[in-house]
C-alpha cells in the first residue's frame, strides 16, 4: 500500500487527485456541518411525505397531512365574500343618501367603489379620476349632469348616449356649421373665451355675445353657467372638456364631438354601482 502524499507547507494529506500539477488537500467538512446536512436531507424526505410535493400528471402528491395552501386561500376568499355579502346586501337595501350616516357602511362603499373604479373607469377618467381630453375630471366642481349622489348614480347606472339603455342620458349639441356663418362662429368663440380669459380680438366679443344669446343660451344658460338638465357644460370658468383655445371652441361649435359612456348597472349590479356613486361623490367635487 503506497503512502499518502503529505503537503509540505500545510502538513495535510492530499486526496491523491492531481490537475495540471496541482494537488487537492484532504480537508473533510466539520462533523457538525456534515450532520446538519444529513438532517436537512431527512427533513426534506419527511416534508415530501407529509406535504404536497412531487408533481404528477394531473396534480401532485397530496401528502399524509392533506394540507393545501390553495385550499386555505379558497377558504379565506369564501369567508371574505361571505363577510362582504352581508355589507353588500346592506348597501343594496340602504338609500344612497343614508349610506354616509353609517361609518362602517360608508368605509366599505368607498373601498368597494375605489376598487371597481380602478377596474372599470380609470381607463377613461384616469387612475385618480382626473380625467383626460374628452373625459371629464371627477374631482372638480363642474358636473354635466349634476353632482349630487343620486345624479352621479343615475349617470353611472344608465350611461350617456348609450344605445343599450332606455334610461340613458341623452343630449347632443347641433352642428352650427349648418346654422351660423364662419365669422359668426368665430365671434361666439371669442365671447366664450372672454368669460374666463382674453380673446385674440376683443372687438368680436360683443357681437359674439348677441349670437350666443340667440343660439346657445337656451342650453348653456344666459350667463353660460350651464344647465344640468340638458347636460350642457358651464362655459364661464377655466374647466374645459374638449379644449380651451378659440380654435378648439370654434371647432366644437362648428362640428361638435359627442362622447358616450356605457351603462354599468347591468354589467356590475346595483350594489357596485351604488359603491361607485359613493366613491365618486366623496372625491371632493360632489354636490
Amino acid at each position: 500500500m503506497s503512502e499518502k502524499h503529505v503537503d509540505d507547507i500545510t502538513g495535510v494529506e492530499t486526496t491523491g487527485h492531481t490537475w495540471d500539477g496541482i494537488r487537492e488537500l484532504n480537508n473533510p467538512l466539520p462533523r457538525w456541518w456534515l450532520w446538519t446536512f444529513y438532517l436537512t436531507i431527512i427533513w426534506a424526505i419527511g416534508y415530501m411525505i407529509a406535504y404536497p410535493a412531487i408533481p404528477l400528471i394531473n396534480g401532485a402528491t397530496p401528502g399524509l397531512l392533506g394540507y393545501s395552501s390553495r385550499a386555505d386561500v379558497v377558504s379565506e376568499l369564501a369567508d371574505a365574500k361571505a363577510a362582504q355579502g352581508v355589507l353588500l346586501e346592506k348597501v343594496a337595501e340602504t338609500p344612497l343618501e343614508e349610506i354616509a350616516s353609517d361609518p362602517e357602511l360608508l368605509q366599505f362603499a368607498i373601498a368597494g367603489g375605489s376598487s371597481a373604479f380602478k377596474v372599470n373607469c380609470a381607463q377613461c377618467h384616469g387612475s385618480g379620476a382626473q380625467g383626460a381630453a374628452g373625459y371629464p375630471n371627477l374631482n372638480d366642481d363642474d358636473w354635466l349632469w349634476g353632482g349630487t349622489i343620486d345624479q352621479i348614480y343615475q349617470t353611472i347606472a344608465h350611461g350617456i348616449r348609450y344605445d343599450g339603455d332606455d334610461d340613458t342620458r341623452v343630449s347632443e349639441m347641433p352642428a352650427f356649421a349648418d346654422i351660423l356663418e364662419p365669422a359668426q362662429i368665430n365671434e361666439v368663440a371669442a365671447y366664450v373665451v372672454s368669460l374666463s380669459d382674453t380673446p385674440a380680438d376683443p372687438a368680436m366679443v360683443e357681437p359674439g355675445k348677441q349670437i350666443f344669446a340667440e343660439n346657445c343660451a337656451a342650453c348653456h344658460g344666459d350667463n353660460a353657467e350651464g344647465i344640468i338638465d340638458f347636460g350642457a357644460p358651464r362655459l364661464s370658468d377655466g374647466i374645459w372638456l374638449k379644449g380651451s383655445t378659440e380654435a378648439q371652441i370654434a371647432s366644437q361649435i362648428r362640428n361638435p364631438k359627442h362622447g358616450a359612456m356605457p351603462a354599468w348597472v347591468d354589467r356590475l349590479g346595483e350594489p357596485t354601482v351604488k359603491q361607485l356613486a359613493v366613491f365618486v361623490h366623496t372625491l371632493g367635487g360632489g354636490q
